[in-house]
């Protein structure tokens, strides 16, 4: 009789979870360098309460090649650290957020506050400068006006982006956020807009979160495709019940009722070659552990976007 002890049972992994359903995930996550995360780019508001820092390792240690980045994180480091980071981390920067809510009739300043956007996107290598409309002035109801204005304003920035080379992206917004954050609600819109000067100084932004109620959008996408007007593709889901604050009620892509497959093929179908941005405000992804957060996105593209 052997008096050899037995071998202590193998550790076990525990599967990955989803964040933040908490659920199994039923596939493994993606590792660094693999091919199906070449064209996936962490918007930093999906990771709100990260640093730049904190982002920008996050995407190297997940193996993402790309990152969107916000106004207010860079000016918080600064913008020559903020562009030096990310040139040295090796990632290309997918888009930069935001300008635009040019619809008040007093709009110097927002036009002044849109050119050092310009500058700064310039400075970090973005190529798109994601622009959203504003809404309504308090107390304002003419809608049409608002519209007018928000296109002066484009007209006016339009060269000074030509001249940065950095694209002005027109981003329209869900119908819901027509009175308070954007008077541009449709894809169609957006490119009536944009037609009116050069594809290389103003297209759209496809955001599937805002566009996929809309049963005209994907004659829209193959409008844009064509005049080489797609200049983001961002995606999120549409979660119920909605939150107190609906801006906030962005789901993980596979938690809501958004097709996103679909649209991302539109999108290809339609030419564009660009990244694919995960932009997702919530409070329970944000209360995340952000390592979690890009590994459940790394999961879900492979699951529910590609």
């Amino acid at each position: 009789m052997s008096t050899a002890a037995s071998s202590p049972p193998a550790a076990v992994t525990p599967a990955p979870v989803d964040v933040p359903s908490g659920r199994p995930a039923p596939i493994d996550t993606p590792a660094p360098g693999d091919p199906r995360l070449a064209r996936l780019s962490l918007n930093q508001a999906t990771v709100k309460r990260w640093s730049l820092t904190q982002a920008v390792d996050g995407c190297l240690r997940a193996g993402l090649p790309a990152i969107g980045l916000w106004r207010e994180h860079v000016q918080e480091r600064g913008l020559e650290h903020s562009a030096r980071l990310v040139r040295r981390a090796g990632l290309r920067v997918s888009s930069y957020c935001r300008g635009g809510f040019l619809t008040d009739p007093a709009r110097t300043g927002a036009l002044d506050d849109n050119r050092r956007a310009l500058d700064e996107a310039a400075e970090l290598g973005a190529p798109v400068l994601v622009m959203v409309a504003g809404g309504l002035p308090e107390g304002d109801r003419d809608l049409d006006g608002a519209r007018e204005r928000f296109a002066a304003g484009i007209e006016a920035l339009a060269p000074y982006a030509a001249e940065r080379g950095v694209r002005l992206g027109l981003e329209p917004l869900h119908p819901l956020f027509c009175a308070d954050r954007a008077v541009l609600s449709t894809l169609g819109q957006a490119l009536d807009l944009a037609e009116r000067f050069d594809p290389e100084a103003v297209g759209v932004v496809v955001d599937t979160y805002h566009v996929w109620w809309d049963p005209d959008v994907r004659a829209q996408i193959v409008r844009a495709g064509a005049a080489g007007r797609i200049a983001s593709f961002q995606v999120c889901d549409w979660i119920t019940p909605l939150p107190a604050d609906a801006l906030l009620g962005r789901g993980m892509v596979g938690d809501g009722h958004i097709d996103v497959r679909s649209l991302h093929r539109a999108v290809l179908a339609a030419g564009y070659e660009g990244d694919v941005e995960w932009e997702v405000f919530n409070e329970d992804v944000w209360s995340a552990d952000g390592d979690d957060v890009i590994a459940t996105m790394a999961r879900r593209h492979v699951e529910c976007v590609l």
